[in-house]
């Protein structure tokens, strides 16, 4: 079985897509996936469900979503339901089933791991598969409450940060002209995300456009200065003095045609 959170939610038992028509129970059973092999407090699930305003009978409901997803995830290879009572809640066992949101963290951290240890080329594949895995906003079209909530602006905040490894990963093997585009576009779609115009300052400037990367610089500055009343960070300002000197060290080898 796989659940897949990078989108609208799935449950795939091979190629074959588990529907869940209530969408009471879609909410429980993506709430026990937040936390896979750890157990959720059954308030806290009426608390996701019902966003605090719960019914009458709201724990009986419970148990019976609870009955209907362990009868919908039933399937002829596996002998116990991946959903176990544990009191004062339920739990999802993965075992050999996935989540592809794990999936996600399992390669942002491998990426991590090879940037600081130099292994560029490593990193980007690392993070290239780990993008991959998204096919558009988290658990789309789900009503999303506390946990998943969190959960969700994780993932948000996580696949930026694959991103931009990606991107300094790419910058060190000498990709910088093949960037630009994309970092034009980045910078405008996260106009405060200061590490987008760190990263196209590079590129440009290793392209040999210095002046395109000093009003990068400058976009930056009012950007900044006028939405938040703030200056760019350290690093951004060093960069530009960087430029501004010529300094070599910001040099890298574009890589060779087909490389």
């Amino acid at each position: 079985m796989r659940y897949e959170f990078l989108g609208p939610f799935r449950v795939l038992n091979g190629k074959h897509e588990i529907r869940i028509s209530a969408s009471k129970m879609e909410v429980l059973l993506v709430t026990l996936l937040t936390r896979p092999g750890q157990v959720v407090r059954t308030d806290q699930l009426i608390d996701e469900i019902w966003a605090g305003d719960p019914p009458r009978r709201a724990l009986a409901s419970v148990h019976v979503y609870v009955s209907q997803l362990r009868k919908l995830l039933s399937c002829p290879e596996r002998e116990d339901s991946p959903i176990r009572t544990r009191p004062p809640g339920y739990l999802v066992v993965l075992g050999e089933d996935r989540a592809d949101w794990c999936e996600f963290r399992s390669l942002v951290q491998k990426a991590r791991e090879c940037l600081r240890e130099g292994r560029h080329e490593v990193a980007e594949l690392l993070c290239r598969s780990a993008l991959d895995l998204w096919r558009g906003p988290v658990l789309d079209g789900v009503k999303r409450g506390p946990l998943t909530e969190v959960l969700a602006a994780w993932l948000v905040e996580t696949r930026l940060e694959c991103l931009e490894m990606r991107l300094d990963a790419a910058l060190e093997m000498g990709r910088h002209r093949e960037l630009v585009g994309e970092l034009f576009a980045l910078t405008s779609e996260h106009p405060f995300r200061e590490s987008f115009y760190r990263q196209l300052m590079l590129a440009l400037y290793r392209s040999e456009r210095q002046a395109e990367a000093l009003r990068v610089y400058m976009t930056a500055w009012n950007t900044l200065n006028r939405e938040l009343g703030v200056r760019p960070c350290r690093s951004l300002q060093q960069l530009h003095q960087s430029i501004l000197r010529a300094d070599g060290s910001l040099h890298r080898l574009p890589l060779a045609v087909g490389s």
